[in-house]
């Protein structure tokens, strides 16, 4: 870059990942001209005749967009940068490399762009033979084709180069660091800021501030271009807040620059200098951010499609996990008459509020209503900036830590302790559970709330956060319970920032199976619903809903809903009943605004629970039902109970001393809650020592084989099943 350049802010569209739309763009020119941003660099890495086939011309539809992209940004007074990668593989000393390099630019030349970029990063830093008996160094090479390059296009005013830098992603930028740079290179560097990037680690998004980079900096630069979120709708705020900087900037370091601009311009400086800078006259992030809100809900806030969101609810399509007793062929299609739970629409009242209306033939309508101000303002505390959360998630993440440490408080085994301390345990539980509730709420009013393109951007994140929670809430109300050994209760030590994940990530390292990230990192449904979720410990005031689901899936499996048994009990006394009388404080339950559609049951050792069974259970069931009362049916199930006590082999449980079984009903929208409640079952296993669990089944039940094995259950010889044709899934924990 010549003298004669101003200072070049704006964006690099530099991401690894799917490159934004011709729409996107266009949008974001309109938003950079609205910011007084100036500059846009085109380099999206996988672009395949941007970098991979950096040599290959375009075509001429290919010609046209990039010619009315560069028409788009000189219409909104912006300076169209086009660059390429050719790093990967080319000879730098070979003529024809650098002959089709030079071809490649002059056609994007002759579209009218004027700005160019010669790009060497994320390469190897070693020459092939060639290269090394022609140049000294890498350097020398790069620095050989970059002049050759710029001499063959005029010399254009603007004219970068990228090397690489010390950090990808820096936490503050500082004077020192880029007078160093500066002396070396003899010239001011423009900065590629990757702050707000995160094509390095899909569980996170960043909706932060521009930050860390101070006013100061502006001596020492040329320019400023930040590379930020791959999800295009994610960057308003980012891109918000790096023009209030730079206007900020502009406005109080340098006077005579804003005399020299048009009035509008001057205005436009002067009022963010009164909104979003401090005492003394600073940028301030956290007000350039709270501009940014405001003007985000707005957009956010504009008018939907009227009507309603409608998800229908196929079962062939939405039953993938509903489970029945293991000797039960489970033809899961057919199963779950839900008209029972549809009565309890206006009566059940769910935690978040009260249940959404529903119209006849299976559809959930969801009423579009816009996010509210303190839902964007948790939505951007939860995905904030790389070394950084906002204030909802570290209230978060620093009160899981506090509750998991001091869950002695309420332990039952702890009857010594002053009662304030367990109330002071309840009271933050209860501010923890708070903010998990908020994220559900979150999760909602994102998809029922937003347009088609933020809600496509932000929902695999929301939903990713959202599930974590879920687990994370029930096992904070499974301590509450007061049932915890502690043996395994303090889950991952590890550095801040070391792990992936974000705050969805750190909540995963705090709890005890945090881990084993095959049951957190899954992908997002195809069909988003809002409705909303709860995982918690199982009540006794549960059991009747609980056997109700368990007879219908029974009824649902076997194809003959009348075929029901001469006492209602009987399938809920037979699958649930052992563990619901016996080991409750392993039982949790899933519910949505209709009320209970799903529970995890599970035994810790499960050797003492089968002699509880002997000693206690069964009789209890022999008095119930009585071979006197005549029922054929009755007498089955009894039979059936007693074969059910049969014992597994110690070679079995020696590795798995725990059980498990799974029951969802088969209209469950979203089914990746049914993963985050087995989760929750596991996590308290673990908590309380725990080393592997196992589940059994007919190997017929395909789907349930499916689901478990993606959460890391691998089949063990199926003669150690105790019915015959069963088969035995275990995971050590």
């Amino acid at each position: 870059m010549d003298g004669r350049s101003e200072f070049l802010c704006g964006v690099v569209e530099g991401f690894y990942g799917r490159p934004w739309s011709m729409e996107q763009r266009k949008v974001l020119f309109q938003w950079m001209q609205r910011w007084e941003l100036n500059t846009y660099l085109y380099g999206p890495k996988d672009d395949l005749k941007h970098r991979l086939l950096w040599r290959e011309v375009y075509s001429p539809e290919e010609e046209g967009q990039l010619h009315t992209l560069i028409v788009e940004s000189e219409k909104r007074g912006l300076r169209f940068v086009y660059s390429l990668s050719p790093g990967q593989d080319i000879v730098f000393s070979s003529s024809c490399d650098l002959s089709l390099l030079k071809r490649k630019l002059r056609q994007v030349s002759k579209l009218g762009c004027q700005a160019f970029a010669i790009l060497f990063d994320d390469i190897d830093h070693s020459l092939c033979q060639a290269d090394s008996q022609a140049f000294s160094s890498f350097a020398h090479a790069q620095v050989s084709v970059a002049n050759e390059i710029y001499r063959f296009l005029g010399e254009p005013p603007v004219f970068l180069f990228c090397p690489t830098g010390s950090k990808v992603i820096s936490r503050e930028l500082s004077v020192e660091g880029l007078s160093e740079v500066q002396s070396v290179l003899q010239r001011p560097p423009l900065v590629w800021d990757n702050l707000h990037a995160n094509d390095y680690d899909s569980r996170r998004l960043f909706l932060g501030p521009f930050k860390g980079r101070y006013p100061q900096l502006a001596t020492q630069l040329r320019g400023l271009l930040l590379n930020p979120n791959c999800e295009f709708e994610a960057n308003y705020i980012p891109l918000h807040t790096l023009g209030t900087c730079v206007c900020v900037c502009v406005c109080v370091s340098n006077n005579d620059v804003c005399v020299s601009e048009c009035v509008f311009f001057i205005l436009f400086c002067v009022f963010l200098t009164m909104v979003c800078v401090d005492e003394e006259h600073q940028y301030c992030p956290e007000m350039a951010l709270s501009t940014a809100l405001h003007d985000w809900m707005e957009e956010l806030s504009q008018p939907l499609q009227p009507g309603c969101v409608c998800v229908v609810l196929k079962r062939s399509q939405l039953s993938l996990i509903s489970t029945v007793h293991p000797d039960v062929d489970s033809d899961l299609s057919e199963g779950g008459d839900g008209e029972e739970r549809e009565k309890k629409l206006h009566n059940n009242q769910f935690q978040q509020g009260p249940g959404q209306p529903r119209s006849p033939g299976g559809v959930l309508c969801v009423e579009k209503a816009p996010l509210s101000e303190s839902q964007i303002r948790l939505l951007v505390g939860l995905h904030y900036l790389p070394h950084e959360h906002g204030p909802s998630a570290q209230r978060l993440l620093q009160d899981l830590t506090w509750l998991k440490e001091h869950c002695h408080l309420v332990s039952a085994n702890d009857k010594k302790g002053p009662p304030q301390k367990a109330e002071e345990w309840r009271g933050r539980a209860a501010g923890f559970l708070g903010v998990c509730e908020e994220i559900a709420a979150l999760h909602s009013s994102v998809v029922s709330g937003v347009s088609k393109a933020v809600l496509y951007d932000l929902y695999p994140y929301v939903w990713d956060l959202r599930n974590t929670a879920l687990v994370a809430k029930a096992f904070i109300c499974w301590l509450g319970c007061g049932t915890t050994t502690g043996a395994e209760l303090l889950g991952v030590e590890s550095e801040p920032w070391v792990f992936k994940g974000g705050v969805s990530g750190e909540l995963q390292m705090l709890l005890p199976i945090g881990s084993n990230s095959e049951l957190f990192s899954h992908p997002p449904p195809l069909f988003p619903t809002s409705r909303l979720y709860n995982i918690r410990p199982y009540h006794n005031k549960d059991k009747a809903e609980l056997y109700c689901m368990v007879r219908q899936l029974q009824q649902g499996a076997q194809g003959s809903p009348d075929s029901s048994p001469a006492h209602p009990d009987l399938i809920g006394d037979r699958c649930l009943g052992p563990c619901l009388a016996l080991c409750p404080e392993y039982s949790m339950v899933l519910e949505d605004e209709l009320g209970v559609c799903g529970c995890v049951l599970g035994v810790v050792d499960v050797r003492s629970f089968a002699k509880r069974c002997q000693t206690c259970w069964m009789p209890a069931m022999r008095d119930k039902y009585p071979p006197r009362t005549g029922h054929a049916n009755s007498q089955e199930v009894l039979q059936q109970m007693e074969e059910d006590q049969g014992e597994y082999p110690d070679s079995l449980l020696y590795h798995f001393p725990s059980q498990l079984r799974l029951d969802a009903l088969p209209d469950l929208v979203d089914i990746s809650v049914t993963r985050c409640l087995l989760t929750a079952l596991l996590t308290a296993l673990k908590a309380n020592g725990s080393h592997g669990v196992f589940c059994e089944m007919q190997p017929t039940d395909r789907m349930r084989l499916d689901f478990l094995t993606k959460l890391g259950f691998l089949e063990i010889i199926r003669g150690e099943a105790r019915h015959r044709e069963g088969v035995v899934l275990g995971r050590l924990l």
